[in-house]
């Protein structure tokens, strides 16, 4: 019972932190209506940042705050969405040029992207693995005879409260009811005055903020390196799928669904097949359910 409790406690607080990373994607997708292939190497840009910011510069710098892993990590997102605000501008924007085809346009640019990041983190950080300290001591639930990793409580936390600032975001405040109006319908959002070039370069800085604080949040986890944003991806892509693509609420339920099945399988069966479990879970829904948990089916005339 010890174990089964343990195993629930860290896949629930992982499934935090998993939603982050699909809620971007989803975000992107939702709003712009292309898919960012470069989504795991701002996801790896963040675990980088946290790792500079926590055990490079803060140390230079001579601060010492108690939660300086908690400022690293929410300083990783603000320059990762600076950095996607920019690459939006000035590389995925022209998808909008007339003449031009812009799903194709978007999806040979992310992929381009997605390499250039690579081979640029491997030329700065050499393609080694970096292990950031953990930073929370571990936590002992005696009635229940439980430890806990300190890192990924703190990190699982940090991650919900970002969920709960993010739907604040869209559903209290007027930026966005503009999101979900665009999400709806991109031609009547702009004939109501919306400017849509604005609204892209924000929404795509946002997504790309989301993945990259799962890269900081993760990085006591698991290691960094240039391509740790592979796995991410992969996980990424398999809840908003589960999910159903399109829906954040699905998204954010397929990522605990996703964490318990992996963690699950993992205790009780074999840890070193624990990304096997959520492929298979993934073929699953596809089989059963291919639109997803909270996805439609599309009609066709």
């Amino acid at each position: 019972m010890q174990l089964l409790l343990q195993s629930l406690t860290l896949a629930l607080l992982n499934g935090a932190i998993y939603a982050l990373m699909a809620m971007g994607i989803t975000f992107i997708a939702s709003i712009m209506r292309i898919i960012n292939w470069s989504t795991g190497e701002f996801y790896m840009v963040g675990s980088f940042a946290h790792l500079a910011l926590l055990t490079v510069i803060f140390p230079a710098l001579g601060l010492t705050l108690p939660m300086a892993w908690l400022l690293s990590a929410l300083l990783a997102m603000g320059l990762v969405f600076v950095l996607g605000m920019v690459v939006q501008r000035t590389l995925i924007a022209p998808m909008h040029r007339p003449g031009t085809q812009a799903f194709e346009y978007a999806t040979i640019m992310t992929v381009a992207l997605s390499v250039l990041l690579q081979n640029g983190a491997i030329m700065i950080a050499g393609p080694n693995q970096y292990s950031v300290p953990d930073y929370m001591r571990p936590i002992l639930l005696e009635d229940l005879e439980i430890v806990l990793n300190g890192s990924r409580v703190a990190s699982g936390l940090a991650a919900l409260a970002i969920i709960l600032l993010f739907y604040v975001l869209l559903y209290r405040t007027s930026l966005g009811l503009a999101f979900r109006g665009i999400a709806q319908n991109r031609l009547a959002a702009e004939t109501a005055g919306l400017n849509l070039k604005t609204m892209d370069m924000l929404a795509f800085g946002i997504g790309t903020g989301l993945c990259a604080v799962a890269g900081a949040l993760l990085a006591p986890v698991f290691l960094v390196h240039p391509l740790n944003g592979a796995a991410a991806t992969m996980k990424g892509f398999e809840i908003i799928v589960i999910g159903g693509i399109g829906s954040l609420g699905g998204a954010v339920v397929a990522a605990f669904g996703l964490a318990l099945v992996e963690g699950l399988g993992a205790t009780f069966y074999r840890a070193e097949l624990q990304q096997l479990y959520g492929f298979v879970f993934l073929i699953g829904f596809l089989v059963f359910r291919p639109q997803g948990l909270f996805g439609h089916r599309e009609r066709r005339v």
